[in-house]
């Protein structure tokens, strides 16, 4: 397979459940399409403060596999979860790649960033010294042609900058911007991203560069209003509410953020398209939002505002 137009990868990315399998037929041919890329960027993907639930999530990827991934699409440098190297061996894979790859790197942040101490978050030594990630980021991205941050936490600072944030943690875009780094930042948000999104920003990038992104620098291609896409929005237009998890209704009372969420999940679907947050009967929680966790300024259940009606700040 050659390369793909862009008309035709934001066709094949943009495939969902809505016929058996379409989505994953859609990230296949996307795979043959990177397969056939002879130039693997060299990657170094840093995790701060986080879970690792972003590194968990895109090691389930299927359509490319993360093998497929991390042989055939991309050069992974470092990546403390999965490389098998430790200790000095690791740090030394991340002087390498700075010293000969220098401008070709692509930075991958997992984890938000803690800017109070060096002491919050660190990654090896040099030197029988400590090196502080916010450290690291920085010295990794002026080496740099472009940052991807994955996760809520790297995104917008997520749970560490939650109230309480004694570590002053927050974005990766942030922290760029206060040590003016110039380099472009693509935010792939949630807690975690679907594999998908990952895959396909990566794709995006090695492809045709910076995708088209919203004003909370997410790729527009998967982070389109969630709420109009959801199975249960005629009973939110009938403002017909679920009064408790398992009614079928609008989960809207019970807390759910769909109003206010931006994701193709309702579509896309989890674990093969096989069921999605709402499906199983969860409230969407704005993962991928910059106000999450604590949704400050949209009131405890959001703000809706719809040309039928408003739902008032709880």
């Amino acid at each position: 397979m050659g390369k793909l137009s862009r008309r035709e990868f934001l066709r094949l990315a943009l495939a969902t459940g809505t016929a058996a399998g379409a989505a994953n037929l859609g990230m296949g041919s996307i795979a043959q399409a990177l397969a056939a890329t002879p130039a693997l960027p060299p990657v170094i993907w840093l995790q701060g403060q986080s879970c690792s639930g972003c590194s968990v999530s895109v090691l389930n990827a299927t359509y490319p596999d993360i093998a497929q991934v991390i042989t055939q699409v991309i050069s992974l440098k470092y990546h403390m979860t999965v490389m098998a190297g430790t200790g000095d061996a690791s740090t030394q894979a991340i002087d390498e790649t700075l010293a000969k790859k220098k401008g070709q790197i692509v930075l991958v942040t997992e984890g938000s960033m803690p800017a109070g101490n060096e002491h919050f978050c660190t990654i090896g030594q040099r030197n029988g010294k400590s090196i502080a990630y916010k450290d690291l980021v920085l010295e990794v991205a002026r080496a740099s042609q472009a940052a991807i941050s994955v996760g809520a936490c790297a995104t917008y600072g997520g749970i560490p900058a939650a109230k309480g944030n004694l570590t002053k943690s927050g974005s990766t875009a942030a922290w760029f911007k206060q040590n003016n780094v110039n380099i472009p930042v693509i935010n792939v948000a949630g807690c975690p991203p679907h594999p998908d999104w990952m895959v396909g920003t990566i794709a995006h990038y090695l492809f045709y560069g910076v995708p088209e992104l919203d004003s909370s620098g997410r790729p527009k291609i998967f982070y389109p209003d969630t709420h109009e896409n959801c199975e249960r929005y005629s009973y939110f237009q009938a403002q017909k509410f679920a009064k408790d998890y398992g009614d079928p209704q609008c989960l809207y009372e019970l807390g759910c953020k769909g109003p206010i969420s931006h994701c193709d999940v309702m579509k896309r679907g989890w674990n093969g398209a096989t069921n999605s947050c709402i499906t199983c009967g969860g409230p969407c929680i704005g993962c991928t939002e910059p106000t999450f966790p604590d949704h400050d300024g949209v009131g405890l259940r959001g703000v809706v505002m719809n040309d039928r009606f408003q739902v008032k700040m709880a």
